[in-house]
């Protein structure tokens, strides 16, 4: 019974969205009140349908109801509650149903925060909103049902694929579509506006909260799943530049243009129809991601369906979707006229720099993502393009993006003075140059590249600090008046600074990578292996059951300079009903370095393959990345968020009385 109510909530659902999308819309052209109070109740009534729905299928689950058919495929008595419940999203039904779920919390979201819109314009938002829940939940009950049951249920279900059993896996997928759908927000408005035609300072303060959420959440998504394959995959890497991968990565970074772009238009009301194409490019690559997981055209760790026929269906969204917004766009933007003029050399010119390189680094990702799939689509050999394509063309990008960061907020709005802002950042310059010679003087020379790219991590973080000291005059003028300045700082300001230097963190992670060693060998019991300046020994390897599977648990003591620092126990996990193994790896985290070991198969003589790797700075990586999005929050804790857009209604509100 319960299985039904939630396949009957998201119908009920479907037909709440149509009236979302439709009335409302008409509303807003016809200037009627009624019509457009519709979108508020009806956003609403949507998100506690679809919470109904992925309720029903939780409950499911989490009791192990072998009736239905996703719980058969996907779950399993003997599994743990946190994966029971994970297993809800682990598989392609289910994540549409969370997609959908996370959708419906967006629009709920901005009816209930959307006090301060005008009422035409949150009326649109709502209605394009709709219009995406309408598309995804005709596709999730046409081609993609969750509640499907089944006549003859068996005694047990398949089980979760083992890879996800784990708990970084567990919440990536909700924080990654958090990020992906949270930028359906920014898309909408971007629509509202192009119908209206009319972007302001106003629209852009409205925007960017949305926008700065939505990038926070892809930030730790991202971050989630590549910390979770640098840990379980046992290969010791972090980033393999996977078609899915990068499907989560373009948007991040048309996102982050997206947000900056937004800037210039709050405080120089330039840059409107470039700000409006990104909120749909923005989106439109997070359509783009749903696809390539889910059309078939992958074959990845990460890909959830094999359908070509859900693959078209998805397609037909993305044309509609994508191809619509870029019509409208074609059709609208050129009324959309700039107010301010600047210079060059000014901060609105750093910014739109920062727009052009990340753009350019979302472009070069595209087309090394998707150019294979196309050459095969038409009939053209079959290629493939691996790291060595991404990082010869993505990384000379991302130089100029960290000097940027550290330059660009020194500038003054409209015209800038260069040499004055380069004045500034000689402690910054100093920093760069003391860290690549210690790095040089470290590693005897070793790999420049990686050297020089520490030294711009360096300088990048410096810069950031530099700008912070600028903003309160330390050291210019008395101690207590720049306490003063810090303390009325908008936060948004911290938040700024934050996220700069977290990049500039991640930076010297990734760049600090080339100093990785590795050591791959079969190891008896007793035998003893060196790296990185610490030996381990292979004490004995035991066999335990787990709550699914029965792991081979082997015993490392690790010694550095004939003192134990360690006692690791990398296993290789038997998962029965799927017959399938995996590795649970040991890792011994530090702030400048990582020691990590898995073990591989038995060669039957006593000897087992042990992976050891010694890693720099590998945890700055996902460090750099938390320190970003702790930036994000802090920049959306500012007050001005949450009065500034509601004091410009109300003047608006008064001015129209006095006419």
């Amino acid at each position: 019974m319960i299985i039904e109510l939630g396949h009957f909530a998201l119908i009920l659902a479907l037909a709440v969205a149509l009236v979302q999308s439709v009335v409302p819309v008409i509303g807003a052209a016809r200037h009627d009140h009624a019509w457009m109070a519709v979108a508020r109740p009806a956003a609403l009534a949507q998100f506690l349908l679809v919470g109904l729905a992925m309720a029903a299928l939780t409950f499911a689950y989490v009791t192990s109801d072998f009736t239905v058919i996703n719980v058969i495929q996907n779950s399993h008595t003997d599994k743990p509650l946190l994966y029971k419940v994970s297993g809800v999203w682990g598989n392609h039904e289910g994540s549409m149903l969370l997609w959908v779920f996370i959708l419906a919390l967006c629009s709920a979201a901005v009816a209930i925060f959307s006090g301060n819109l005008p009422r035409e314009l949150r009326a649109r938002v709502l209605a394009v909103q709709g219009m995406i829940s309408v598309g995804f939940l005709l596709f999730i009950l046409f081609t993609s049902n969750p509640f499907l049951r089944t006549a003859n249920p068996p005694m047990n279900g398949h089980g979760l694929n083992p890879v996800l059993q784990d708990p970084g896996l567990a919440f990536h997928p909700p924080f990654l579509y958090l990020g992906y759908v949270g930028f359906s927000v920014s898309f909408a408005f971007a629509v509202a506006a192009l119908i209206e035609g009319r972007v302001d300072a106003a629209w852009a303060r409205w925007v960017r909260p949305w926008a700065l959420a939505s990038w926070c959440a892809l930030t730790v998504g991202i971050a989630l799943g590549s910390w979770w394959a640098y840990y379980t995959l046992g290969w010791g890497g972090w980033w393999f530049w996977d078609p899915v991968e990068n499907a989560s990565f373009m948007p991040w970074l048309v996102g982050t243009a997206l947000i900056h772009s937004a800037i210039v238009v709050e405080k120089r009301d330039t840059l409107k129809s470039w700000t409006i194409l990104l909120a749909i490019i923005t989106f439109s690559l997070s359509l783009v991601g749903t696809f390539l997981v889910r059309s078939g055209v992958l074959t990845s760790v990460h890909a959830f369906a094999v359908d070509p026929a859900r693959g078209t269906f998805i397609l037909l969204l993305l044309l509609v979707a994508i191809g619509g917004s870029l019509s409208l766009y074609a059709a609208r933007a050129p009324a959309l006229q700039s107010g301010g003029v600047f210079a060059p050399i000014s901060r609105e010119g750093a910014l739109v720099l920062n727009n052009v390189l990340l753009t350019s680094a979302a472009a070069t990702v595209f087309l090394g993502t998707l150019y294979p799939l196309f050459l095969d689509a038409v009939g053209g050999p079959k290629i493939t393009v691996g790291p060595p394509y991404f990082d010869t063309t993505f990384g000379p990008i991302m130089v100029p993006v960290l000097i940027a960061v550290a330059g660009g907020p020194l500038l003054a709005w409209k015209r800038g003075d260069l040499l004055g802002a380069m004045q500034r950042l000689w402690i910054a310059f100093a920093a760069a140059l003391l860290v690549g010679l210690g790095c040089l003087y470290a590693t005897y020379g070793g790999p420049v590249l990686a050297v020089l790219g520490l030294a711009l991590a360096a300088f990048t973080a410096m810069g950031a600090v530099v700008e912070w000291t600028d903003r309160v005059k330390l050291f210019r003028i008395p101690l207590g008046e720049s306490a003063r300045r810090a303390l009325h700082l908008p936060r948004s300001a911290y938040g700024m600074t934050l996220a700069h230097i977290g990049l500039a963190v991640s930076a010297a992670g990734i760049a600090a990578a080339a100093f990785s060693v590795e050591r791959i060998e079969v190891v008896k019991l007793g035998a003893t292996l060196d790296i990185g300046g610490y030996t381990m020994r292979l004490a004995k390897v035991d066999e335990i059951p787990g709550p699914n599977f029965v792991a081979e648990d082997a015993t490392v003591e690790v010694t550095r300079n004939g003192a134990l620092v360690w006692v690791a126990h990398p296993q290789r996990r038997f998962f029965e009903v799927q017959q399938q193994t995996t590795s649970l790896t040991a890792i011994r985290s530090g702030v400048f370095a990582d020691l990590y070991i898995a073990v591989g198969e038995s060669d039957g003589q006593g000897g087992w393959t042990i992976r050891a790797y010694h890693k720099p700075l590998i945890s700055w990586i996902w460090l750099g990345a938390l320190i970003m999005a702790g930036g994000g929050i802090v920049s959306l804790s500012d007050r001005r968020w949450r009065i500034g857009a509601a004091a410009r209604q109300r003047g608006a509100a008064v001015a129209q009385a006095a006419e």
